[in-house]
């Protein structure tokens, strides 16, 4: 690795500590915590002025994980676990039906809005009460952690349940979304998990993304496959999603890290720089929100918008792919989706980021959280990107 290079990744490590640190977290301490009924606002303006009060459960799970990991990774700012307890409390007592299943939506006090049609909720939901255990030292928290997580394992294979809107038998496809979060999310866990499960549930994803997703022919990522791994030729079939494509595969590497498993990591940085090269809009620059595998028009009419988790998500793995390998592919790509994300995405006047541009760059919705972007991607890119770049630094 080039140690000339140095200077510029010290740079870079303070540059995402201190916007983690004097920027983006003030943002949420300052505008998120609902006082008067628990939990946190995520409709947020420009300027932090709450635009709507109904609390998404898997944004109020990931705020929970944000405040519970700065506390006990980084510094034991004691109002930072206050923040995580705030948002806690709140989703142990109102987040989940009477069988244990997480709701998708609540009103501002805690009603429930939204049934638990999908899994993603009891996902957040046991990364969150995992951590918070961690750094509350409440055995209640691990409980409510490994309900939700066993919620995950006992559903994962129909992750909609009696939700699902699909004629059964018809098109049976099966969505990366789940393995890739389980694979995440199951790291996330390992002081809860006995090291069986620990083992099979990770070799177990890492199989199926890297199999059964991963068009070997074309080194692309695929959204949804038949149960088999192979294609089905229509709208979902050839749906790909650059940002999770490219997420999967940082979770892919930090697994594949973990065991030292060097060829995954440089299989997981090939498929990275195969969906950048497939992704990047060579005319105004950025990563499409979806793409078809064949070119044809997509079926999501945002498909061409340019959104911040796409973006950031793409930081941590060329980072973290930099990092563990050196390979210059991944330097040369980070260096051009920092240019854009940064001089982009960033708030010029206000704190925290802008989420959704249209696809010439320009601010397309004037928020900082709402239904989709809370208290997460940005945060958790700027933790990892710091850390990432102050061992490279080393």
């Amino acid at each position: 690795m080039n140690s000339d290079l140095k200077p510029r990744f010290k740079q870079l490590a303070q540059l995402y500590k201190s916007t983690l640190f004097d920027n983006v977290v003030p943002f949420w301490e300052t505008h998120s915590i609902d006082r008067d009924y628990g939990g946190y606002f995520t409709c947020l303006d420009r300027t932090g002025r709450v635009f709507d009060t109904d609390k998404f459960v898997w944004l109020q799970n990931r705020q929970v994980w944000i405040f519970s990991v700065l506390y006990h990774r980084v510094e034991k700012n004691q109002n930072w676990l206050e923040i995580a307890k705030h948002g806690a409390m709140f989703l142990a007592n109102k987040g989940r039906d009477a069988e244990g299943n997480w709701y998708f939506s609540l009103d501002r006090s805690g009603n429930p809005l939204t049934q638990p049609y999908n899994i993603f909720s009891d996902c957040f939901a046991a990364m969150a009460f995992s951590q918070y255990a961690l750094a509350s030292g409440e055995d209640w928290a691990k409980d409510v952690a490994l309900q939700a997580y066993n919620n995950v394992l006992r559903r994962k294979d129909n992750p909609k349940g009696n939700y699902n809107k699909a004629y059964p038998g018809t098109r049976s496809l099966k969505s990366l979304a789940v393995p890739m979060i389980l694979a995440n999310l199951t790291l996330e866990m390992d002081w809860l998990l006995p090291k069986i499960t620990l083992d099979q549930v990770l070799d177990a994803t890492v199989t199926e993304v890297m199999t059964d997703f991963l068009d070997r022919d074309r080194g692309l990522m695929f959204e949804n496959v038949l149960p088999d791994g192979s294609h089905l030729d229509c709208f979902d079939g050839r749906l790909i999603n650059p940002g999770h494509g490219i997420e999967a595969m940082w979770f892919i590497m930090d697994i594949a890290n973990r065991n030292g498993d060097r060829d995954l990591i440089n299989k997981a940085i090939d498929v990275v720089l195969n969906i950048l090269n497939f992704a990047w809009d060579s005319d105004y620059g950025g990563l499409y929100y979806f793409m078809d595998s064949d070119g044809h028009p997509p079926q999501q009419l945002e498909w061409d918008q340019k959104l911040w988790w796409v973006h950031v998500e793409t930081l941590v793995a060329l980072s973290m792919g930099f990092r563990l390998t050196g390979r210059s592919e991944c330097w040369d790509w980070y260096e051009k989706v920092h240019d854009y994300t940064w001089s982009k995405f960033k708030d010029p006047d206000h704190l925290e980021w802008f989420g959704y541009l249209n696809r010439q760059g320009e601010v397309l919705l004037n928020l900082k959280g709402g239904k989709w972007k809370g208290c997460f991607h940005i945060p958790r890119s700027m933790l990892l990107c710091w850390q990432e770049f102050d061992r490279l630094a080393q």
